[in-house]
C-alpha cells in the first residue's frame, strides 16, 4: 500500500533547501525595490490618456514573481525543463494600449531574471540607467509634441488666409484631411509649435471667414 513517505521518497524534500531562506528573502526585497523603481518611472513618464495604477502594481508584481521564477529554476535542472513547458502554454489575451508598456512590461522580467541570477550590481546599474533614459527622452517639451488643427472656413480663401498665419506661428505645419463641401472647408493639419503658447488659435478664430478653430493633442507618428 502507498504510504505518505512512499510519495516524498523523490528528491522533492531535498529540494526544500535547495534556496536558503536568506537568498530569497534578499532576493525578494531587492526585486521588491526595483519593481517600485520601475513603477516610479512608469508614473512619471506616463503620456497617454487615461493612467492606470492597476497596471504600475503589475510590474511590480511582474519583478518579484520572475525572480521567484528564476530563483526556483536555477536551483533544479529538471524543474526548469518543466517550467519551460509549462510557461509555453501560458497566453495572454490583454491588450497592449500604448507602445511603451511593452518596455516597462521587458524591464520588470529582465530585472527580475538579473537578479535571481545574482548579478545585482548589473541589475541595478542597468535599471538606473534605464530609468534616467525613459525620463530624459519620454519627458520632453509639450511644445515638442504634435497637434492637430481642425480648421473651419467660409471657402477657399479664407483657408488660404488662415494657413498663411499658421505657417508664422508654428514651428511645423502639414496638411492631413481637407474636405470641401457648398460654402465650407474644412482642414486638418498636424503642427508642431515654437514654444508653449497656443494664442495663434485665438487670431485664426478672429479671422474673417473662419467659422472655427479647435486644437487637439495627438500622441501619434505622422511625422517623424
Amino acid at each position: 500500500m502507498l504510504t505518505f513517505q512512499d510519495v516524498f521518497k523523490s528528491n522533492f524534500l531535498e529540494n526544500v533547501t535547495g534556496v536558503s531562506l536568506l537568498d530569497m528573502a534578499v532576493a525578494l526585497a531587492l526585486a521588491f525595490g526595483l519593481g517600485m523603481f520601475i513603477f516610479l518611472v512608469y508614473k512619471k513618464t506616463f503620456t497617454g490618456v487615461m493612467y492606470s495604477s492597476s497596471f504600475g502594481v503589475t510590474l511590480i508584481a511582474l519583478t518579484m514573481i520572475t525572480t521567484l521564477v528564476i530563483l526556483a529554476v536555477t536551483s533544479n535542472v529538471v524543474l526548469s525543463l518543466g517550467m519551460v513547458g509549462a510557461l509555453s502554454i501560458v497566453r495572454f489575451r490583454t491588450a497592449i494600449k500604448e507602445p511603451l508598456d511593452i518596455a516597462f512590461l521587458f524591464w520588470s522580467i529582465a530585472a527580475g531574471i538579473v537578479l535571481a541570477a545574482g548579478l545585482i550590481p548589473l541589475a541595478v546599474a542597468g535599471s538606473v540607467c534605464i530609468g534616467a533614459v525613459l525620463l530624459v527622452f519620454v519627458n520632453k517639451k509639450s511644445h515638442m509634441d504634435p497637434y492637430i488643427l481642425v480648421l473651419r472656413c467660409d471657402g477657399s480663401g479664407s483657408a488660404q488666409a488662415a494657413q498663411n498665419l499658421l505657417e508664422g506661428q508654428v514651428r511645423r505645419c502639414a496638411l492631413k484631411c481637407k474636405t470641401v463641401q457648398p460654402g465650407e472647408v474644412e482642414l486638418n493639419l498636424e503642427v508642431r509649435l515654437k514654444r508653449e503658447d497656443t494664442s495663434f488659435v485665438n487670431a485664426l478664430g478672429e479671422l474673417e471667414g473662419v467659422r472655427s478653430a479647435v486644437l487637439v493633442s495627438y500622441n501619434g507618428d505622422y511625422m517623424g
